[in-house]
């Protein structure tokens, strides 16, 4: 295969079709890789990639050779998978696929609705590059949802969920607890299941009365860790909490590892997309309305007294007009925008809503310019950010250019 990208999206990357008996068959065929290491599955609405980032680092710091499989990416695909911190390479992803291609021929001799989707390629593909690669233990981030998500296929060593709400509504549910139903998904007969402990109400109960019917041993973690913690914001005190109780289950479970290696990781994790400071512009994913409260919190923790030129862009089947009621607040004006794909909301769409809050707004054709009009507003030494999809901060970021923040930024 010379062009592993081509080939991913040919398989209509938005294309979903829920159910675990492609997967299996697939695991089946290839001899089960995922079976070779033991396995952290992280679910949730907001902060499980996150913790994802905080679990591997910590791994990572006990010696362990660690896999790690995220989604979505930020400006590459190499990104979703992997291995001791570097992403996975051009040939590497090639071989992954091709292997998975000659162990599933009826992937693509099969009609549409039998064929692999672009996600469980990928997810397959990761897990044959973590059993090429020899890892001690991967850490995987559920996709969408969890009951019938591609890495629900897995049999994990412990399950963790992160904090749960709204989102992705029109697939999983209009109300917190139907969410929780379906992110309990991933909880499987005798596997540990550690959750988030700041939940909305019904959340909890939700969970622990699916773990009990699953048979899962379950646990709250603590409310917040205590201790040093790399990601920016005071929401990832709770994820921290969360990574460091899934930790310490996973070491229960056999997996070498002792408390200052969690400490460490934890200290140390990086996550880009997240709070992140390139070239002097904020950027925060903040793709759902709890996503958006939370960076409306850490705004003037982080930068006080600062104000602030948001850069905001959606995706259509996102909740705009709860993300700009938690945002607009928090802005000194709003420059709109659409982020590069399909699924992208008409920033002409989000002007009302923005006028109708007392926010002073503007549209941009592109975020280039967006962003350019921020800077030129910003020169009283406001704050630019760019928020509202992971879609519009990676784009972000591959016109930034390279990250060299500091360390712990």
């Amino acid at each position: 295969m010379t062009d592993p990208h081509g080939y991913l999206a040919g398989l209509q990357p938005l294309a979903m079709r829920f159910g675990l008996e492609r997967m299996e068959r697939a695991l089946d065929a290839l001899g089960h890789p995922e079976r070779r290491f033991a396995v952290l599955h992280v679910g949730g609405t907001n902060g499980k990639g996150s913790t994802c980032a905080m679990a591997a680092a910590a791994l990572g710091e006990a010696g362990l050779a660690v896999g790690l499989y995220t989604s979505p990416h930020l400006v590459r695909f190499n990104e979703r998978i992997a291995v001791r911190g570097e992403p996975i390479d051009d040939g590497a992803l090639a071989a992954a696929l091709e292997e998975v291609r000659r162990a599933c021929p009826w992937h693509e001799a099969a009609g549409e609705g039998d064929r692999l989707t672009y996600f469980e390629m990928a997810t397959l593909a990761g897990l044959v590059h973590f059993a090429r690669a020899r890892v001690d233990v991967a850490v995987v981030e559920v996709g969408l949802g969890g009951r019938f998500d591609a890495t629900t296929a897995v049999r994990p060593a412990v399950t963790a969920v992160a904090r749960i709400n709204l989102d992705h509504t029109q697939l999983l549910g209009d109300t917190v607890e139907q969410i929780a139903f379906e992110k309990a998904g991933i909880f499987k007969p005798g596997v540990p299941a550690v959750v988030h402990a700041h939940q909305p109400p019904g959340v909890l109960e939700t969970l622990r009365a699916e773990a009990a019917r699953r048979g899962a041993p379950f646990e709250v973690a603590a409310p917040s860790w205590d201790g040093p913690v790399a990601l920016r914001g005071p929401h990832q005190r709770g994820n921290a909490a969360l990574a460091a109780a899934a930790l310490r289950t996973l070491a229960r479970e056999g997996v070498a590892l002792g408390e200052d290696a969690i400490a460490s990781g934890i200290a140390r994790a990086r996550w880009p997309g997240r709070l992140e400071d390139l070239r002097g512009v904020l950027l925060d994913g903040a793709h759902n309305p709890d996503g958006a409260a939370a960076l409306a919190a850490a705004l003037p923790v982080l930068h006080p007294g600062r104000p602030v030129e948001l850069v905001f862009g959606v995706l259509s089947d996102k909740d705009h007009a709860g993300m700009l009621r938690a945002l607009a607040p928090a802005a000194r004006r709003l420059h709109l925008v659409a982020p590069a794909t399909p699924r992208a909301r008409a920033p002409g769409d989000l002007l009302a809503d923005a006028r109708a809050l007392g926010a002073a707004a503007d549209v941009h054709a592109g975020l280039a310019e967006a962003i350019a009009c921020a800077r030129r507003a910003a020169a009283d030494g406001a704050l630019v950010c760019v928020a509202g999809s992971l879609y519009l901060v990676g784009e972000a970021r591959a016109l930034l250019g390279p990250a060299r923040s500091p360390p712990g930024r």
